[in-house]
């Protein structure tokens, strides 16, 4: 796989601190043979993420499907980017135990109403990527909410 110079690929450990920094991400499902890209609330929890959701589209064309789940952010004080992304298969949590520890976790979703399914992509493999964003580049700051458009 070929990078641009001064791109820097970053191992599983880095990915998954990343992931565990921010709170936020976007989950990316097929919808009728089309991409379709979901903002959710995650936790790491065993290595996975797993997010809360209702019935309906996300939870319906997740759920046993291949998906790719995505985060990223810039920091300021070094004027770096990064990206890390985990592809896997998203399995709706069923078990007593694995509920229970599922309620527990800091998963908090923006939008009112129930959210009563928990979801988890157990990854088949996380990328990560961080780089200088050249100069004169429009960067962002503040939360998600800044920087959507």
């Amino acid at each position: 796989m070929s990078t641009h110079p001064g791109t820097e690929q970053l191992d599983s450990a880095a990915c998954l601190a990343l992931l565990r920094e921010v709170s936020f991400g976007r989950l990316a499902v097929i919808v009728d043979d089309r991409p379709d890209i979901f903002p959710v609330n995650h936790a790491v929890h065993h290595g996975s993420v797993v997010f809360r959701t209702a019935k309906g589209t996300k939870l319906a064309h997740a759920v046993g499907q291949p998906v790719a789940f995505e985060v990223d952010g810039y920091d300021e004080a070094t004027n770096q980017a990064w990206s890390v992304v985990v592809s896997g298969t998203a399995h709706e949590v069923q078990q007593l135990h694995d509920i229970l520890e599922a309620l527990e976790l800091p998963v908090f979703p923006w939008e009112d109403g129930a959210k009563p399914h928990f979801v988890r992509i157990e990854p088949d493999s996380i990328t990560g990527r961080r780089f200088t964003v050249h100069s004169g580049a429009q960067v962002p700051t503040g939360g998600p909410e800044q920087a959507q458009g």
